[in-house]
């Protein structure tokens, strides 16, 4: 490789992922209580990557740019590079970026279309202002954005397991989930994000006013509190979690649960006789986000919610019927 296309090629991947850090160090810096600037907003996750894919595409060659497909995937390259960079020097933590992924990988296509079109324009001058233009985007739209009082969402997460056991042994193992070996583990999704696994968690007592410890690995603990109780049939309860409890290497600080961002609500088991045989175990919980993109982000919560209820049913299952 000639040192031209040394140079060339620094230019188009490097500025990009330059840019990227330099909006990354800026926004964490200037992050504040009043959320002027965060990595948690529409600013940085939408707006910063189209930024980085219209630089890598408008620094790119005419002949290059003709290419749709360049346009679109070329953008990708300083995005993997950055999200690699980060998580070699510990700056952000693998589930957040597996979670925003999808994102920055569209917006910067998106980006690079446009990076190409104003690659394309004959006025130069102009399509240079644009760029320009671009750079402050995120910085100009984050005040804007957080001068919007985002009202927290509520969600629901549903699931629920047949078991072919009796009332006395399924209830049993609802009010009291027993050590869960690693080897039970069925939380794959949860597994794959490096979120703690549930190790288990013992009522008090049966009843209106119970309470528990439901112990994750890391040092997380949900400590909830029964609300209402009817026997073999129904438990709703509270769920709390500390932030200040959960050790920092724990979760990452963007999704610690009970933090600016994420908390969980309440849960309830209800028990449903199906036939002599079978029971039906529903198990459902409520939690809530508050971000300005709650539209993508509940669908992930979604995801890793009903992956924890799956695992914890799949368990209750288990031994039920086989113990």
């Amino acid at each position: 490789m000639t040192p031209q296309k040394i140079r060339s090629v620094l230019i188009i991947f490097g500025i990009p992922i330059l840019v990227l850090f330099i909006f990354y160090f800026a926004f964490a810096v200037l992050s504040s209580e009043d959320r002027l600037y965060t990595v948690m907003s529409i600013s940085f996750i939408f707006f910063l990557p189209f930024v980085a894919g219209a630089l890598t595409v408008y620094f790119s060659s005419v002949k290059k740019v003709q290419s749709k497909a360049y346009c679109l995937f070329a953008p990708w390259l300083p995005i993997l590079a950055f999200f690699v960079l980060t998580l070699f020097f510990s700056l952000e933590g693998l589930a957040c970026w597996i979670m925003i992924l999808p994102i920055f990988l569209v917006t910067s296509s998106f980006g690079g279309l446009y990076g190409g079109y104003l690659k394309n324009r004959k006025a130069k001058r102009t399509g240079q202002l644009n760029i320009s233009f671009l750079l402050l985007l995120p910085l100009m739209t984050s005040p804007i954005e957080s001068m919007i009082k985002f009202i927290p969402g509520q969600y629901k997460a549903y699931t629920y397991i047949d078991i072919h056991s009796n009332a006395n042994k399924i209830w049993s193992n609802v009010t009291r989930v027993k050590e869960i070996k690693k080897e039970q583990d069925k939380g794959y999704l949860t597994r794959s994000l490096g979120f703690p696994r549930p190790i288990k968690a013992e009522l008090d007592y049966e009843g209106v006013g119970a309470s528990r410890e439901a112990i994750f690995s890391g040092g997380l603990v949900f400590h909830e509190k029964v609300i209402s109780y009817a026997h073999q049939q129904k438990m709703n309860f509270s769920i709390t979690a500390d932030p200040h409890e959960i050790p920092s290497t724990t979760m990452d600080k963007h999704v610690v649960i009970g933090g600016d961002y994420f908390d969980v609500l309440d849960g309830t088991y209800e028990l449903q006789q199906l036939n002599e045989t079978t029971y039906r175990l529903h198990l459902y919980s409520h939690f809530k986000l508050t971000t300005s993109f709650n539209f993508y982000a509940s669908w992930w919560a979604g995801l890793i919610m009903k992956d924890i209820q799956n695992n914890i049913l799949q368990v209750i299952k288990y031994r039920a019927e086989r113990e």
